[in-house]
């Protein structure tokens, strides 16, 4: 049932996505192409599921809320485009495919990553049945995690961070603004769009913040013992580019340690709540043991 209800909503997610991409008007078609080759190059759609999931431990009606899911993607996959640029990570491929900018060259690629985050805003902006005032602070919460005080910030920490030994309480602060800011954003706002009452709210944003180490040490472990043609991009990427990650501060099986221990965190909070947590549940034992 897990898998099965995935895969369902991530098609749901995909068909979602290029509806609204394609209602959007712009002055360049080759701009749009270019926005089109990230936006629907595959992946999991992890946060929009999220979001949808923390909606449906509400109210079970996380599906209702697509739209808002929507933007939250956009703003992931801008800022894959970016991260992937010759001044950022200078990857060649992503999703087993060629990254935007080798395709479309490094200007429309900054280009696409910086539509897709307008865009973003103005797709949740279309949001029905959802009062001013909560989709105002769902805005706000976006907004913030995915600016200077978490995504971009956490980006800047780890560029300045290539090539120098930096600590673990340094690492965990980047990796909750590079990554985990945008997963905290879209637990918390599937909450909120479905009137979450607070204890909720804060059980659902504790989880948040453990899925998100969960998700990111298994990035890392994953970067040296992963399989490149499963992951669709290449391995050791971090170590070519003299990265700290849980994997170099500590050892691989010290890491896999703190990855069991932060899925042991988020399944604790949620013990508030019944059956309806069970995919959240599921997911985050699921990041632990996967491949990709």
């Amino acid at each position: 049932m897990f898998k099965d209800l995935w895969q369902r909503r991530r098609a749901l997610v995909e068909a979602d996505l290029i509806k609204e991409l394609r209602r959007t008007e712009s002055l360049d078609e080759n701009l749009m192409r270019a926005m089109e080759y990230s936006l629907m190059a595959g992946g999991k759609r992890l946060r929009p599921i999220l979001l949808m999931a923390a909606a449906d431990t509400i109210d079970g009606a996380g599906e209702k809320f697509i739209t808002v899911a929507d933007a939250l993607e956009m703003i992931h996959t801008y800022s894959l485009i970016h991260d992937d640029l010759p001044a950022m990570d200078n990857d060649d491929y992503r999703r087993g495919k060629l990254t935007n900018h080798k395709v479309f060259g490094e200007a429309t690629a900054i280009l696409a990553g910086d539509a897709l985050l307008t865009l973003a805003f103005e797709v949740a902006l279309r949001q029905k049945d959802v009062a001013p005032e909560i989709l105002s602070a769902v805005l706000r919460e976006i907004s913030i995690a995915a600016g200077a005080a978490g995504m971009v910030g956490g980006q800047a920490i780890d560029l300045r961070s290539e090539g120098v030994q930096i600590d673990l309480s340094t690492l965990k602060l980047m990796h909750l603004g590079k990554t985990g800011a945008l997963f905290k954003a879209a637990i918390r706002s599937g909450a909120l769009l479905a009137k979450a009452p607070a204890d909720k709210l804060n059980a659902l944003t504790r989880y948040a913040e453990a899925f998100g180490l969960a998700f990111q040490i298994t990035d890392d472990i994953l970067d040296v013992a992963g399989d490149a043609t499963i992951l669709g991009k290449p391995t050791g990427s971090d170590e070519k580019n003299h990265k700290s990650t849980y994997v170099s501060l500590t050892s691989l099986d010290e890491a896999k340690r703190l990855a069991t221990a932060a899925v042991d965190e988020a399944l604790t909070a949620l013990e508030i709540f019944g059956t309806e947590a069970d995919f959240l549940r599921e997911l985050v034992k699921y990041l632990v043991a996967r491949r990709k």
